[in-house]
């Protein structure tokens, strides 16, 4: 079993910077134009569906800076699966393991934690990781940093309206470079 530390890594928001001031493709970006069937989720007639959208932008750059930072990756987004057909080979990355959210997928909880907290700390089972989303809220660090009891754990929010940056991937390698021990929190 690999003990490099686990990248849960979001979709919409972090590589597809869907909130651009400008409302167009970011400079660096290419816009996929997904096909009907792409923008219909798998999990329909699951607990929860939804439709995507007609495009993303995405930086074919991002597949090998992700790569070169030490994680092991994993899909974690409600793209779930489909994200290594419509997803991966823009960015260059190989197919990748993914979060099944289950019926955890897109089930708001009364407590204010987002659905893929609970599911993120179970896929990890103990392991280190970071999570790169533009959701998580005070109460995803608070419930998952508890959850955790000081195994290394980074929530790192990335602004839907940039995507990731040169800061996140400094962030990232910092934390994947950092030897077991205390917890850092983001």
């Amino acid at each position: 079993m690999s003990r490099r530390p686990l990248l849960f890594l979001d979709v919409d928001g972090p590589l597809n910077p869907y909130a651009t001031p400008s409302g167009t493709c970011p400079e660096g970006y290419v816009t996929v134009h997904l096909p009907p069937e792409a923008r219909r989720s798998s999990a329909a007639g699951g607990p929860r569906s939804y439709e995507r959208p007609a495009t993303v932008w995405l930086n074919p750059a991002h597949g090998a800076a992700l790569l070169s930072l030490g994680f092991e990756l994993r899909w974690a987004t409600a793209w779930m699966g489909d994200a290594n057909r419509w997803i991966g080979p823009v960015l260059g990355l190989p197919a990748l393991p993914f979060v099944d959210f289950g019926a955890a997928l897109m089930r708001e909880r009364p407590d204010g934690v987002h659905w893929k907290s609970v599911p993120l700390v179970a896929h990890a089972a103990g392991r280190a990781f970071a999570w790169v989303d533009d959701e998580q809220t005070e109460a995803d660090h608070t419930h998952v940093l508890a959850t955790r009891l000081g195994r290394r754990t980074l929530l790192h929010h990335v602004n839907p309206r940039t995507g990731l940056g040169p800061e996140d991937f400094t962030a990232l390698a910092a934390f994947a470079a950092t030897p077991e021990g205390p917890a850092p929190e983001s």
